[in-house]
Parts: structure tokens; sequence; C-alpha cells
């Protein structure tokens, strides 16, 4: 990509409209389409389109393999925190209605973590399979 002039640009300015879209539709998923997946994955893709035209080791500079492997860790324990929470406050695993003084606020603030705890984990992984394949040699 050294002797390239418009695509480092192009993807330079693109990148962090991706990156807003992505929580865009993370936070609007419990309202229409999307949620926590499909967010995951566009976040990924504005990672992974940054590590296709500036290259493997610049993405490891921004997101750091150790710190990408603890957010998928992290993304996995807010999921299961809240479903603890909900036992803890005397509901079903995952019963959200008990986690506010109202039950459709409950539902609210279940999706809403739920959601980010699928987000944080689906980015993070797709990240960590981008670094995995990318790095791999062919055979000699």
């Amino acid at each position: 990509m050294k002797h390239q002039s418009i695509l480092p640009v192009v993807s330079k300015l693109l990148t962090p409209y991706i990156l807003l879209f992505a929580l865009h539709v993370q936070f609007h998923g419990d309202y229409g389409p999307g949620g926590g997946f499909q967010a995951g994955v566009i976040f990924a893709a504005g990672f992974i389109l940054y590590g296709l035209v500036f290259g493997l080791e610049a993405a490891r500079r921004v997101a750091p393999p150790l710190v990408i492997e603890r957010a998928a860790a992290l993304g996995v324990l807010l999921y299961a925190a809240v479903g603890v929470a909900t036992m803890i406050k005397g509901g079903t695993f995952l019963e959200y209605g008990v986690l506010a003084h109202d039950a459709v606020h409950g539902q609210h603030y279940g999706i809403l973590l739920i959601e980010a705890g699928v987000g944080i984990t689906v980015a993070s992984v797709m990240i960590v399979i981008f670094f995995s394949f990318a790095g791999r040699r062919g055979r000699p």
C-alpha cells in the first residue's frame, strides 16, 4: 500500500463512521433491527479495514491482541453477570424484569447489558480471528 494514495485516505475517513454506525446499531438494537451481534461485526470490520490497508502490525498497535482477548472475556463475563444478578434479585436466569423497580425498565436494562456483552464479545473474537489468519504464513 505504499504507492496507493486514495485507499489510505478513504479508509481513514470511513473508519470513524463505521465505528459510529456500529455504536448506533448497538444502542438502537432493542428498538429496531440490529443489536449486539450485528454491531460487533460492524465494529470489527472497521478494525479489519484498518489492518488490511495499513498492515497487520499497525492494526496490532491500535488494538493489541492481549487487550482484545481480555475484552472477549469481559463480554462473556458481562453476559453471565446479568444472568447471575437476575437470580440474586429473585428471578430466574436472565429474567430481566427483576433488575429495576419496574419490569419494563428492568427489561430495557437487561437487554441493553446483554447486547453490550454480545457486541463486545463478537467484535473481539472477529478481530482475534482476523489477527490469527492474517498472521499466518503460507507453506514454503
